[in-house]
């Protein structure tokens, strides 16, 4: 079993700061999902209060849009929220930073940049192909 410290030589994160690293986005993220809500709660309750006809308000497109990119904003925060808490379990069960794929460590600056990744830059580029 191999711990966040690495195992066989191999380089690894060092699990304190992967863990604060990880618990910092985790509190982005949350603030982030609350203003988005707030926002998109708002516009809800502002349509409530008006009759709005999309098809026919040249302002009613814009409000379904915007209401629309809100929803799709939330869905992204909130799926990343969850791949931040898959990554701290990965970490606490010694699985942090091993490509999913091929199981070769991923490089630091990958998770320096994309905290959450389960893959290498190798096997990333494969999938997207």
């Amino acid at each position: 079993m191999t711990d966040s410290s690495g195992s066989a030589g191999s380089p690894r994160p060092e699990g304190d700061a992967v863990r604060g690293r990880l618990a910092a986005e985790r509190v982005d993220t949350t603030a982030r999902i609350a203003a988005l809500s707030r926002e998109y709660d708002g516009i809800v309750a502002a349509n409530a209060l008006v009759a709005v006809d999309d098809e026919h308000d040249p302002d009613g497109s814009s409000t379904a849009f915007e209401r629309a990119h809100l929803a799709a904003l939330l869905g992204q925060a909130r799926e990343r929220l969850a791949a931040l808490d898959r990554a701290a379990q990965r970490l606490e069960q010694g699985d942090y930073g091993r490509c999913r794929s091929c199981g070769e460590p991923i490089p630091p600056a990958r998770l320096d940049a994309l905290p959450a990744t389960t893959t290498c830059v190798h096997c990333a580029a494969v999938r997207r192909r």
